[in-house]
């Protein structure tokens, strides 16, 4: 599918490789098996070719992702917990999981989704897990919406960088995800350690 999604992008040019790009990333919201990262930056690598231009692109990637997440979300919203009772749905998404994730949503609150966008592996699970939570959609809009604006304009400059090589920034950012999740880790334990002695020392006062 990938494959084919690639070779069919490169082959068009100015509108029809745009509405291609926002096309494949809102039905990722459907369960389109694509990888939005990469087809990103195959895009962005595409303006060095004249196929489209970066700023049109950033536009068309941001509301194609941003789709794609409000459509994950609504379905969280919308059927919560009840669709994982499928046996399809709960080998994507087990209830131990879900129950875990949205624990996570409840401690960090809205802005959380902020950070949603920066995790590739995680981000349906999360965005479902949010829309279950009942948490607004002007939520999302606010805090997914403006990760996007600073996520997509920074990946489509540092492949243009790169002249082109998407391959390179995939790399760095498989780097930079080994380093992250032991950050955020170690960053949730120690809230959880300032809470536990805040509590402490109020109940001691």
């Amino acid at each position: 599918m990938m494959d084919s999604v690639m070779a069919f992008l490169q082959s068009l040019q100015g509108a029809p490789a745009y509405a291609l790009v926002y096309a494949v990333l809102a039905a990722s919201g459907l369960g389109l098996p694509i990888n939005e990262d990469i087809l990103l930056m195959v895009a962005a690598a595409l303006t060095l070719r004249g196929v489209m231009d970066p700023v049109p692109l950033v536009v068309v990637a941001w509301c194609g992702v941003l789709c794609a997440d409000m459509l994950i979300f609504h379905w969280g919203h919308r059927f919560g917990a009840r669709l994982l009772q499928h046996r399809w749905a709960a080998r994507v998404l087990p209830p131990a999981r879900m129950l875990a994730v949205q624990a996570t949503m409840r401690r960090w609150g809205p802005g959380y989704l902020f950070l949603v966008r920066f995790m590739p592996g995680m981000r349906t699970a999360l965005l479902f897990a949010a829309g279950s939570l009942k948490i607004p959609y002007r939520h999302l809009l606010l805090f997914d919406g403006a990760a996007g604006l600073l996520e997509l304009p920074l990946l489509v400059v540092a492949v243009r960088l790169v002249g082109g090589r998407w391959q390179d920034i995939l790399a760095a950012v498989q780097r930079w995800q080994s380093v992250l999740w032991p950050a955020v880790l170690l960053f949730a334990a120690a809230a959880v350690v300032v809470l536990w002695l805040r509590r402490r020392r109020q109940r001691l006062e």
